[in-house]
């Protein structure tokens, strides 16, 4: 077996781990404790699962310290930034305990044995069930919150599905730290082996999707994994859904008014969003389009400025830096001319300059429309708000579409725009900027291809639904019904013969 390989994203510096790849023959044993292990979460019911998740949260904040430094050194993220994300990753558990407790997300409903208008009716109880055991990959950009601990497996634990996890290699000893601390958790309350396990190594990440007992996957990451992962998935003989959060150019409209308003907080707002985490955020602003007015002028000034003064940043992985530098030679050789570039020494890691284009509105082609991964924005000059509609519609579709408007721009110019984007993106932002997406009921998640591939978020309480399935009982008899079908069962939400009745405290 192969040795994983680690490598500090700050000098380039690797080194061996005593971790090695998976072999297929630990891959099926992997799978076959994870097709056991569903039984024993079965078991342990909404309320059960609850104290898990929150058990889980508390181990990981238990263990912090060693967390954060080992994801320092494998990824090159701030401190700050890093232990923000751990707390983020323990809330998203407490969330998704406090989802189980609530227990609307089954969507229970009962329709009572009755006459219709087509004769007699049958009893027929319906609610969302665990799909099975499911894999998730580990996002490089989110050693945490889109990883091993992130929330993928937080929903899927809380849906009731074991989870195998495939290691992102970028942060090989963060992933193996998190599981341990995961695991430890589950192990302090009886749990067996296989609610969660980890896999290292790209075949087999495509070996697993390909195992029969795997009934779901989840990715965040680039369109090409996403298309060699649902290429093994098509090897199967039965079709399992790949939920993938992909590419974002995630574009913001400023509007004349708010460039005249507050011209200089936007310019440091955009440059904190498409800087921040050195670019490697999917919802990282791409495209900010500018008027070409005095107002919008005095904007990027104020914004070419800052990106002048900018340090270098570190990116992620040696594929990430070249991969960026190599779009934004593209970009440039496509017409968009540098506004501002620091001059950068990037030493012996995986250090770049921040890079801010600009282009004309008449010169924006499909390829400096496209997502660079990484600390690059390009600024579109337009000279009349009426030109944005239909150049909106050919920006590819995102995750989020932004609108800064000031008190002098017209509501029916914000109204059409926000027609625009809604049509391609699943979260339309205002006065506000993409980056940062909070842990919530309500948050949306995703968007139309490429962005996403599905219609559902992989972030926010909904998220659970990915690893659920329905399932209907017809003139079932009280005993084998789910509790929550239950005739005198109304801890919960539940639609019963047409009527919600909310559940009773």
């Amino acid at each position: 077996m192969n040795v994983v390989i680690t490598v500090d994203p700050r000098d380039g510096r690797r080194r061996s781990t005593d971790l090695h790849e998976t072999d297929e023959s630990r891959l099926e044993a992997i799978a076959g404790r994870a097709s056991r292990a569903a039984q024993w979460l079965s078991g342990l019911g909404r309320v059960g699962r609850a104290e898990m998740l929150d058990r889980i949260a508390a181990s990981l904040e238990s263990r912090r310290v060693d967390l954060v430094a080992a994801a320092e050194a494998e990824t090159g993220l701030s401190h700050p930034r890093l232990d923000q994300e751990l707390t983020r990753a323990a809330l998203q558990f407490r969330m998704f305990g406090d989802v189980l407790r609530d227990g609307a997300y089954v969507e229970a409903v009962i329709d009572h044995a009755a006459d219709t208008p087509l004769g007699p009716g049958p009893d027929l109880r319906r609610m969302l069930v665990p799909l099975g055991p499911v894999a998730v990959f580990g996002a490089s950009n989110f050693p945490f919150a889109f990883s091993v601990a992130g929330g993928d497996t937080a929903s899927a634990l809380a849906a009731g599905c074991p989870t195998v996890l495939k290691a992102h290699p970028s942060h090989p000893l963060t992933s193996h730290a998190s599981a341990d601390a995961i695991e430890s958790a589950i192990r302090g309350m009886g749990g067996p082996d296989g609610v969660i396990t980890i896999v290292y190594g790209e075949q087999a990440g495509r070996s697993l999707v390909r195992h029969p007992a795997i009934r779901a996957a989840a990715l965040t990451g680039s369109v090409g994994a996403a298309r060699a992962i649902q290429a093994a998935i098509d090897e199967r003989p039965d079709p399992i859904p790949l939920y993938a959060e992909l590419s974002s150019v995630n574009p913001i409209v400023v509007l004349p008014g708010a460039a005249v308003d507050r011209g200089e907080q936007i310019a440091e707002g955009l440059f904190a969003s498409f800087t921040a985490s050195g670019g490697q955020l999917c919802t990282k602003p791409g495209l900010a389009f500018i008027p070409s007015d005095p107002g919008g002028e005095h904007l990027v000034d104020t914004l070419r400025a800052r990106v002048a003064s900018a340090g270098g940043t570190i990116l992620l992985n040696e594929r990430i830096r070249d991969a960026y530098e190599n779009r934004a030679t593209a970009f440039e050789r496509a017409g968009a001319r540098v506004s501002a570039r620091p001059q950068v020494d990037p030493g012996e890691g995986f250090t770049v300059a921040p890079t801010l284009l600009e282009v004309g509105l008449p010169g924006l082609t499909a390829e400096i429309a496209d997502e660079c991964f990484g600390p690059l924005m390009v600024v579109v000059r337009y000279r009349d708000v009426v030109e944005l509609d239909a150049v909106l519609a050919t920006v590819p579709p995102s995750l989020t579409g932004s609108i800064h408007r000031g008190p002098e721009d017209d509501n029916d110019v914000v109204r059409r725009l926000v027609d625009v984007l809604a049509a391609r993106s699943g979260r339309i932002v205002f006065d506000g900027y993409p980056t940062g997406v909070r842990v919530s009921w309500a948050q949306h998640h995703g968007g139309p291809w490429p962005s996403t591939n599905a219609v559902h978020t992989s972030v926010g309480a909904t998220s659970i639904r990915r690893f659920l399935r329905p399932l209907a009982w017809q003139d079932a008899p009280e005993w084998v019904l789910p509790e929550e079908l239950r005739d005198e069962y109304v801890a919960i939400p539940r639609r019963v013969d047409g009527r919600l009745e909310s559940k009773l405290e």
